[in-house]
């Protein structure tokens, strides 16, 4: 008789994201899910730019998700026990700081999508030399533009401007993490032996670990005066990196972790050079898998790790670029100008805009990410005539995200010079046909929706699988196509169209003068 219960060996998968949390369970090395929790998460904003969350109520997402999980498991006739790894995946940048002893948090987590940072930006750039200051000053170490996204600039003002976090640093009790490493830290013991771990994807979006060599880069800890002492030992993708103590999964690995787009491009069987996947979520991150050569962007995309399949395998590079504004524009949409009750009405309502005018949205209501990388640009609508109305508006919103991938794909093409013969795509807007509709015909080439929704948490519980099971690393496993979607313009209205965005975006540019 099998050791394992009814469902066989099962592994989990928790996917910490920026506006909720989940934990799902999987059969080992599959996409069949045996049972699921998500819980959403709250996120404060003290003053304009500024996202902050609450450290502990993200450990308490995660752990409520963990427990209500394991009883649906335990009520479909499945044992805890069946669990055999746990993997990790989540938002990334977001920088949390806390005290090594007593694991109180020092501050708030500085998520991501934070702006505070560009007086810090301006105050590092003015440390470089003149022939030398840009805000690529840095890329050729770390892969990664200066830009308030990234966590060392986070950290960088965390030091500069609050007590707590300064002494803790200078007194070497200061622990400084990515969720990933907050939630790893708490779930191995916390201060009584918790291990301080963070994996390559994620240490490639601080800008203070070295593209190339994989370890933190002196020169980078120099140029943000971070002390080496707060950070965590980088691991790969897929390894054991500690043992839970306690609770449903006591005894339990935790052997995979993955940021939340590597885990997506990774749970999408991106595993070839040469492939592309777009998750769209609150942002839309289009990741391009370039194997194990490391390609520098000249065209504003990020060079960063795709995965490290354990130790003693190579890294995966990818070329990244990131949109900061996709769904979160509908929740403007809904909760600012009260033209949406739920997102899940877009499509519908955008399918009643007529076709006479063309209304252009672009939602940079904290700057333009890839490839423009510019704070100054600020939300504009163009094209408004006396025909217009809320379904232009909204239809213009969903046009705005496909219009984004479409900058990002371009500069790909450029970057690599192999232009994609596919987009695969996964993320909660691609249950809108009419987004994948347009984002194919404003690309030009096929679009492919997953028929297995959950790539991000698949992505996280296949690393840690084989982080238990070494030998299988890197095994594809069998995977179901949802949707295909064809272009259905030609490529002179196609161009037509991209040229009315390029100029909406000129127009967004310069407003912020700060």
């Amino acid at each position: 008789m099998s050791e394992f219960g009814k469902f066989g060996p099962l592994v989990g998968a928790i996917d910490e994201g920026t506006s909720s949390a989940r934990f799902i369970i999987f059969k080992a090395n599959s996409t069949e899910v045996v049972a699921s929790h998500q819980k959403e998460l709250e996120q404060i904003f003290p003053q304009e730019g500024w996202v902050e969350q609450d450290p502990y109520a993200i450990l308490e997402v995660v752990t409520t998700c963990i427990q209500k999980a394991v009883e649906q498991l335990e009520s479909l006739g499945g044992k805890a026990k069946d669990i055999i790894a746990v993997g990790v995946t989540n938002q990334r940048e977001t920088t949390i700081v806390w005290d090594r002893n007593t694991g109180v948090p020092l501050h708030n987590a500085i998520v991501w999508l934070d702006m505070r940072t560009k007086s810090t930006i301006d105050k590092l750039l003015d440390t470089v030399p003149n022939k030398t200051r840009n805000k690529s000053y840095l890329t050729p170490l770390c892969g990664l533009p200066m830009s308030p996204y990234f966590s060392a600039v986070k950290l960088r003002w965390l030091s500069d401007n609050v007590d707590a976090v300064k002494n803790s640093m200078k007194k070497g009790t200061c622990c400084f993490g990515t969720v990933d490493t907050w939630v790893i830290w708490n779930l191995t013991g916390g201060p009584n032996g918790g291990k301080h771990v963070t994996d390559v994807t994620n240490a490639s979006r601080t800008m203070l670990m070295n593209i190339e060599t994989l370890e933190w880069d002196p020169l980078l800890l120099k140029f943000f005066e971070v002390p080496k002492s707060v950070l965590p030992k980088i691991k790969s993708s897929s390894e054991v990196y500690g043992y839970i103590p306690e609770g449903p999964l006591k005894d339990v690995p935790i052997s995979g972790c993955l940021g939340d787009q590597q885990a997506a491009l990774v749970g999408q069987m991106c595993l070839q050079k040469g492939q592309a996947k777009a998750t769209y979520g609150t942002g839309c991150f289009v990741l391009y898998n370039t194997g194990e050569i490391r390609v520098n962007s000249s065209r504003g995309l990020l060079t960063t790790v795709a995965y490290q399949l354990g130790s003693k395998n190579p890294p995966h590079y990818a070329l990244e670029g990131s949109v900061a504004i996709a769904g979160a524009a509908l929740g403007w949409l809904k909760d600012n100008l009260g033209l949406l009750e739920s997102a899940r009405d877009s499509q519908a309502i955008a399918e009643k805009a007529t076709v006479n005018g063309s209304v252009v949205f672009v939602p940079a209501f904290s700057g333009l990410y890839a490839p423009y990388w510019r704070q100054d640009a600020r939300g504009v609508i163009c094209g408004i005539t006396e025909d217009t109305n809320s379904n232009h508006i909204i239809k213009a919103a969903l046009e705005a995200v496909c219009y984004q991938v479409r900058d990002i794909l371009d500069a790909m093409n450029r970057d690599c010079g192999i232009p994609l013969q596919f987009l695969k795509v996964d993320g909660g807007m691609t249950s809108n046909a009419l987004v994948m509709q347009m984002q194919a015909d404003l690309v030009g080439i096929n679009v492919i929706r997953a028929g297995f929704t959950e790539s991000t948490a698949l992505g996280a519980a296949l690393v840690a699988y084989w982080g238990v099971n070494s030998d299988t690393q890197g095994t594809p496993i069998p995977m179901t196509i949802g949707s295909i979607y064809t272009p259905s313009i030609n490529e002179d209205e196609r161009d037509m169209r991209y040229k009315q965005w390029k100029m909406a975006v000129d127009r967004s540019l310069g407003w912020d003068q700060n």
